[in-house]
């Protein structure tokens, strides 16, 4: 009988996609350095592009897997190559073929050894990449899952900074961990659920509420770690500074929207009384990762660093919109993982142009660089003020619907993680101020050139989008509806403890607290009766 949550296409997009920078790696194997390069900005050019067409096909009136794909793969257990995207995946597919281009432009001049095997390397991540976002098998999603971290591991250990092997390796044990209690979780939904490791049907089991709560646990580190989320944090920085720039872009852009992606995809859906129950947990550790990771934003001197813990910050307020369980804070989770991608990315590439000029991320080391490199200066500021959420740039949209989202679940939390936002304003302001306006040093007022055309193409893309979302949202919102609707319908009616109610913009509200309808009295307090339903009949005389 055939899936009625699935819509098929009669070409396997979705595997032409996941594969053709697979094939691009192994390609890169057989071809000169001089040419490598070029083969691998075609490649993930390829790969966008077809990308593309997909936008135009999707159809956003429906909460099914579109382009689905499934192929049986291993019959005892039932393990099947089954593929598929819907609005809440598929603006993650387009923001990893977007980035995988620009991470190869990136890395044109900076990666200088062993250019073959980055580039392949590079490719083989966005494959796994890709693969995560539109799995719907839970062994192959895993497997997509676990081979992201080879490539990541070597692009920090083999071409970072000088304690790149420490990075590498505690990047590798924080995920290795969350992996393996990722793996026990799809485990007992394998043997609680039917013994089926299908995405889909596995979001329809009503699973006992002990169960929930121990599968909650196993998810949510395993997430947790990836997003990260505070207190598993502390791999971030050392990863994102040691790693090259195309490596920390990917790690920024596209690897920490995967433990959130994770949290809406399963979570949700399928523990609904468990998310019920944590809710609160999970909003007060977002909002530590908000003001603490700003707050440790405030006192660094290195621009990597800065950056790093800025994403600590602005992914506290994705896993905010997420665990307020309100189409405005889901939907705007979900734009602030796309503008978080393009706009922290935006302030990697900077930060590693500058590098290549003055070979320093220190801020005291880098100052009135708005003389010399008027260009660089301009596109620093327009993406900081993009970090910052000023209206009429794309991190506003996100950022202005997760409040929204957080204050219809709660008043006071809306207002502290506003403070988050004031807190932004000062370090990257400070830092913007400092970098292109402060008194020039007598290194960065030397022989600086400017943005050469290799780096503006790389960056003009991302201005365009940091404009295009801020002032026409709507395009990407459109595609998240439907299934943003979805996924609190399955996460509401099997959980008693979540009441609807209607906000003032028609959109469903999930509260965590059941509340009784208020009694009617009359003048002198005494309770009156509710009016009958049905017509009584006169008593017979």
């Amino acid at each position: 009988m055939p899936d009625l949550n699935v819509q098929t296409s009669g070409f396997p997009w979705l595997s032409v996609i996941v594969f053709l920078p697979l094939l691009g790696a192994v390609l890169l194997f057989f071809v000169r350095e001089t040419s490598s390069r070029w083969i691998a900005l075609i490649i993930s050019l390829a790969d966008f592009a077809l990308t593309l067409p997909l936008w135009s096909r999707f159809d956003p009136s429906t909460a099914r897997m579109q382009f689905h794909e499934h192929v049986p793969w291993i019959t005892s257990p039932s393990i099947n190559y089954s593929l598929g995207v819907d609005g809440i995946s598929f603006p993650l597919v387009l923001l990893t073929t977007f980035l995988i281009p620009l991470c190869v432009l990136a890395s044109w001049r900076s990666i200088k050894t062993r250019i073959n095997e980055f580039m392949a390397v590079l490719l083989v991540m966005e494959c796994a990449m890709l693969g995560v976002f539109v799995a719907l098998d839970f062994v192959l999603f895993y497997v997509f899952w676990e081979i992201m971290l080879i490539p990541m591991y070597l692009i920090i250990g083999v071409w970072g900074g000088p304690n790149r092997l420490y990075a590498a390796v505690k990047f590798f044990l924080y995920t290795l961990v969350g992996s393996v209690l990722l793996f026990i979780a799809i485990l007992v939904l394998f043997f609680q659920g039917g013994h089926t490791f299908d995405i889909l049907r596995l979001t329809q089991v009503d699973f006992d509420p002990v169960v929930q709560h121990w599968i909650f646990w196993a998810f949510f580190i395993a997430f947790a770690v990836k997003v990260p989320m505070f207190p598993f944090h502390t791999w971030l920085p050392d990863a994102h500074v040691e790693a090259p720039t195309a490596g920390s872009v990917v790690l920024a852009s596209v690897l920490l929207k995967m433990g959130a992606y994770g949290f809406i995809r399963f979570m949700l859906p399928m523990l609904p009384e468990a998310t019920a129950t944590f809710t609160p947990m999970m909003v007060a550790l977002s909002l530590v990762a908000i003001l603490y990771g700003a707050y440790m934003a405030l006192a660094q001197a290195d621009l990597k660093k800065l950056i790093a813990y800025s994403s600590v910050s602005h992914m506290g307020f994705v896993t905010l919109g997420i665990f307020a369980l309100n189409t405005q804070g889901i939907e705007g989770a979900i734009m602030q993982m796309v503008n978080h991608g393009i706009t922290t990315g935006a302030l990697f590439l900077c930060v590693g142009a500058l590098y290549e000029r003055t070979h320093s991320r220190m801020i005291a080391d880098n100052a009135g660089l708005a003389g010399p490199m008027p260009r660089f200066a301009t596109l620093l500021v327009i993406f900081a003020l993009s970090s910052l959420g000023l209206p009429g740039t794309n991190s506003f949209v996100g950022e202005f619907l997760i409040l929204i989202g957080t204050f219809l679940w709660s008043k006071a939390v809306a207002v502290i993680a506003s403070l988050g936002i004031i807190l932004a304003a000062v370090y990257l302001l400070r830092m913007v101020q400092h970098v292109a306006y402060g008194v020039p040093t007598e290194e960065s007022a030397g022989h600086l050139t400017d943005l050469n055309a290799r780096e503006m193409a790389t960056f003009a893309p991302l201005v365009v989008l940091v404009f295009w979302i801020g002032l026409f949202p709507n395009p990407l919102l459109t595609l998240m509806h439907t299934s943003v609707d979805q996924v609190i319908a399955q996460a509401a009616p099997r959980s008693p403890v979540l009441t609807h109610q209607q906000s003032p913009t028609s959109h469903r509200v999930f509260s965590t607290v059941s509340r009784k309808p208020r009694e009617k009295r009359d003048t002198q307090n005494r309770p009156v009766a509710p009016l009958a339903l049905v017509p009584q009949t006169p008593n017979d005389e």
